[in-house]
């Protein structure tokens, strides 16, 4: 064995006994020993077993990666190269496989139960968080960690407008994304100048503020008793009630099913509005300016673009999708306060947006699928289901580092330039 390669595995060695250390570290504490209620007090409850396998598992873990980082060129990296599709090929696939998710999501209220469109519901809602949130990180290249900010913006907006006007929810519903997209604005004005790091501390300052404020402006938002009896959505005037509600009216057996599968498909309608109208503004010259931002706000700027107006765009746009979704959770769960919108929810409205592939549509989707999914799977797991959850998160994140799908078709296409004939050039001439 020569020097290098030798040298190479020592290395991944080191990193992996260090890993594992930390890892002991931090489960003799979180892990290993917990206390429990028992009768005349508490007791001290261990799992080392528990923790000794989560060492093992992170020691492994980390010396493959090790090894497969140094072994670039040898058969364990050209197979996993060869199960990710090519370019043509995931295009292909997306073709495909687009159609047959809004096939099985317009038909699932017909075959699914309760449980089953209660989970498509809150994965709809987040697959329009990620398409909003898209816009900001994926096509405009602005690192927003404060996205759930402008969440419960628009759910406090419907909430209020409701309880203080009496204004029916599909006059609240473009209001509370017109409010949402105001404070955007606010946002976008004083990260005008920032990028990278910098703007990320900003948004992620701004979605704290606004928690805050939730949490103690009592007299006007409840603070963390929150606002109950939110109104329900009607259907064309037509409320879910026993008597002269829906199910009258079209001759049905009351059913409370009925709100949860009309909830449903107008969660799918408004995720497959943000999904046309973001689709329509790549095309149209704001969007081929936010990819022109970024990827290089100086060569944008260079072109004449205004960068000014086309962050503030992004950001307005952003989140007035947002808006949208957080007045649609308002009304779905009746009930809203402070602790439904923390900075777990920026960040899992983020990974799903990373985790998908920036600037893809489908990568949202799927990604929504997986993660909220995802948490339903391993529900039985109980305290180790985030544990799992993580670790299978950090795999794909190093099988794909790009996310689940990184090609992204250009808005713009060049033409190709016309050969200019002979006898063109000679009339030229003369």
């Amino acid at each position: 064995m020569s020097a290098a390669p030798q040298s190479r595995i020592q290395s991944a060695l080191k990193d992996a006994g260090l890993a594992a250390l930390v890892t002991l570290a931090l489960a003799c504490i979180m892990v290993g020993m917990k206390t429990e209620t028992v009768p005349g007090g508490l007791a001290l409850k261990t799992e080392w077993p528990l923790v000794a396998t989560m060492v093992a598992v992170v020691f492994a873990g980390r010396l493959l990666m090790g090894l497969f980082i140094w072994q670039g060129n040898n058969a364990i990296a050209d197979a996993t190269k060869s199960l990710m599709p090519k370019t043509d090929t995931l295009t292909k696939i997306g073709t495909l496989i687009g159609p047959a998710l809004l096939v099985f999501a317009v038909t699932l209220p017909f075959y699914g139960n309760r449980y089953a469109i209660d989970l498509g519901i809150l994965v709809l809602t987040y697959i329009m968080l990620g398409w909003g949130l898209n816009i900001v990180v994926g096509l405009a290249g602005l690192l927003d960690l404060g996205y759930v900010a402008f969440y419960a913006v628009g759910a406090y907006s419907y909430a209020l407008l409701a309880q203080y006007f009496d204004l029916s929810f599909w006059i609240c519903l473009p209001l509370a994304g017109i409010l949402a997209a105001f404070w955007g604005i606010i946002l976008g004005f004083p990260v005008l100048r920032l990028r990278g790091d910098y703007l990320a501390i900003v948004t992620l300052a701004f979605g704290e503020i606004i928690r805050v404020v939730l949490l103690n402006w009592y007299e006007f938002t409840g603070g963390p008793d929150g606002i109950s009896r939110i109104p329900r959505p009607s259907f064309f005037g037509l409320e879910f009630t026993r008597k002269n509600g829906f199910a009258d009216f079209f001759g049905l057996d009351y059913s409370s099913l009925h709100r949860v599968i009309f909830l449903f498909y107008l969660i799918l309608a408004l995720a497959l509005l943000t999904n046309f109208i973001t689709m329509r503004l790549r095309r149209l010259p704001i969007g081929r300016a936010w990819e022109a931002l970024r990827e290089d706000e100086i060569a944008c700027r260079s072109l004449g673009i205004n960068t000014t107006n086309t962050k503030l765009t992004a950001f307005s746009l952003g989140a007035m999708f947002g808006g949208f979704a957080g007045a649609f959770f308002a009304t779905r769960q009746g009930f809203i306060s402070p602790e439904s919108f923390t900075f777990i929810e920026s960040a899992i409205i983020l990974a799903i947006v990373v985790l998908g592939g920036l600037g893809s549509q489908l990568g949202v989707v799927i990604a929504s699928i997986f993660m909220i999914g995802g948490f339903e799977v391993f529900r039985e797991l109980e305290e180790l289901r985030m544990l799992v959850f993580g670790l299978l998160m950090v795999v794909i994140m190093v099988w794909k580092p790009r996310g689940l799908v990184s090609s992204r078709q250009p808005s713009v296409y060049l033409k190709e330039k016309k050969a200019v004939s002979g006898d063109l050039v000679a009339e030229g001439e003369g």
